[in-house]
């Protein structure tokens, strides 16, 4: 008989599947790892079980502990499913900005969710970063995970994601795209592929209101690049210590309209019913273009599952108040 222990045996292993119309332009072959087959419907399920068992064998999370992390969303989803199996509690503390359906589905699993201002600086009491934090210092026998420093959440993707991709390829992949949040997925995988070999190309997405585009090409961190922005789980106005900038090789930025309304076109014209990201994603593929050739094999990451972006991405009345569509 062929099943998982628990849930999180099914974590990883994910498909990589074709794009076929909106690539027809590319004369390369693009394949997307298709991480919503994971059971918490996104890649953060494969980090967030490598932070906790990570923290869990040097001591920082005990027994019936309280895990804390800010989130928008993904991560919060694949804490909660091993915080289940493994019996710990967790308080999870979001920006406004994060679609309902990511609240709600936070909720859903047995979590705490507290809710922050997005338009703050990073440093103010009231931001996502400083409440969870905070949380963590105040209650007792907690754990704050902070996935942007974690140095577990590149590790898990230096182990799974990377070697899958290899692996999955047959070693002929020659660009991998990824959206950039807390740089975990770019910087593993992408560490792990230039080992493999060197002339792979990693590009990140980066999204209008971020800092890392520019950092990356001057090594200037420009505040005036900072403002907020719709498109969710990738960008920051911090440099997360799991953002390896040796391994990018460059980013291109994607516009918060553009993002929507490719997400929308995933949905309708590849079957591929994903979020946010994945819209931003695809679209950054197109914009690289010019730097793939007939003999190139492409491989773009998709994060998440369309389900939490009901709401918005995914509801006309919101697109057109956004001015995303006519």
């Amino acid at each position: 008989m062929q099943y998982a222990e628990n849930i999180l045996g099914t974590i990883g292993n994910t498909p990589l599947v074709k794009i076929n119309k909106l690539t027809a332009e590319l004369p390369c072959l693009v394949l997307s790892k298709y991480e919503t087959f994971n059971p918490g419907n996104s890649v953060k399920d494969r980090m967030a079980l490598q932070m906790i068992e990570d923290a869990e064998a040097d001591g920082r999370l005990k027994p019936g502990g309280t895990i804390i992390e800010g989130t928008s969303g993904n991560t919060g989803m694949g804490l909660a499913l091993a915080a289940i199996i493994k019996g710990y509690k967790c308080i999870f503390v979001m920006a406004d900005k994060q679609s309902k359906e990511k609240v709600d589905i936070l909720r859903a699993v047995g979590a705490e969710v507290v809710v922050c201002p997005t338009a703050v600086e990073p440093e103010d009491p009231r931001s996502y970063y400083s409440v969870s934090k905070r949380l963590g210092e105040e209650t007792p026998n907690s754990w704050y995970v902070n996935q942007y420093d974690n140095p577990s959440n590149c590790k898990a993707h230096f182990k799974s994601t990377g070697p899958e991709i290899w692996e999955q390829t047959d070693g002929k992949i020659t660009h991998f795209v990824v959206g950039v949040g807390t740089g975990g997925t770019i910087s593993g995988v992408g560490s792990y592929l230039k080992m493999k070999n060197p002339n792979i190309k990693i590009w990140g997405i980066d999204t209008y209101g971020s800092v890392f585009k520019k950092y990356h090409e001057t090594g200037e961190f420009d505040e005036k690049e900072i403002y907020p922005y719709v498109t969710e789980g990738i960008g920051e106005d911090i440099l997360p210590l799991n953002v390896n900038f040796g391994v990018i090789d460059g980013f291109t930025k994607v516009t918060d309209k553009d993002a929507a309304v490719y997400t929308q076109r995933l949905s309708k014209e590849e079957g591929m019913f994903l979020g946010n990201s994945a819209g931003a994603a695809i679209k950054g593929v197109l914009q690289l273009k010019e730097h793939f050739t007939k003999d190139d094999v492409v491989v773009v990451l998709f994060h998440d599952h369309g389900s939490r972006y009901i709401g918005k991405m995914f509801n006309d009345d919101w697109m057109r108040e956004m001015g995303y569509i006519d």
